[in-house]
């Protein structure tokens, strides 16, 4: 496989890859300084067996990633996860879609494509998150909470059961989600409080 991005996250995702025991063949990274990652050469153009071979965008920023996605003209991976990770075997796992380690998604979730599911964060069962969502490490989402697109649910962040927060949403680190969230929103606190709710053509 190869991984688009040679920062932070695709150090983590190289890390992935390892503990699966599968095969990094190319790293590209938009960032011409960037020359390579531990012991790999860092491409910056579309080369022949990039667009051959699928690939996992390792770009942390939720619109970032879908920007990049949307431009490449290469295949994606399937989704994968962490060897340390615990994801039930009813859960479907859309393509681009990342489990890091240590956490656990439960029975009958579903999650979209090129999602993070990062460091030791739950998403209990019959969860529904959409594309391009980022749930933080050690965020904990409760049975039947759906999450909209491209949404970033911060470190620690606790979502109860059964509710919903929609797409391009911000939720603060450590917020605790007892009510719905409407498109757009940023929430933070405990009870989490809306602060903010952006303009809808950002999106």
């Amino acid at each position: 496989m190869n991984i688009y991005g040679a920062s932070g996250h695709g150090k983590v995702i190289i890390g992935i890859v390892h503990s699966r025991m599968e095969q990094i063949h190319q790293i590209l990274d938009d960032n011409p300084v960037i020359t390579g990652i531990y012991d790999y050469p860092v491409v910056h153009k579309y080369t022949p067996e990039i667009l051959r071979r699928k690939t996992i965008v390792a770009i942390g920023n939720n619109r970032t990633r879908k920007k990049i996605v949307k431009r490449f003209p290469g295949p994606f991976h399937k989704g994968i996860s962490h060897s340390n990770a615990v994801v039930d075997g009813t859960v479907e796992l859309g393509e681009g879609t990342v489990i890091m380690a240590n956490a656990a998604v439960n029975a009958d979730t579903i999650i979209g494509t090129h999602c993070i599911i990062n460091t030791g964060s739950v998403v209990e069962h019959d969860c529904v998150i959409e594309n391009f969502v980022h749930i933080s490490p050690g965020a904990v989402l409760a049975g039947g909470v759906k999450i909209g697109e491209g949404s970033h649910i911060g470190v620690g962040a606790v979502v109860i059961p059964g509710k919903e927060i929609g797409k391009w949403c911000t939720i603060g680190a450590g917020a605790v989600i007892i009510e719905d969230v409407p498109d757009f929103a940023t929430v933070v606190g405990n009870p989490g409080k809306i602060i903010k709710i952006a303009n809808t053509t950002n999106e």
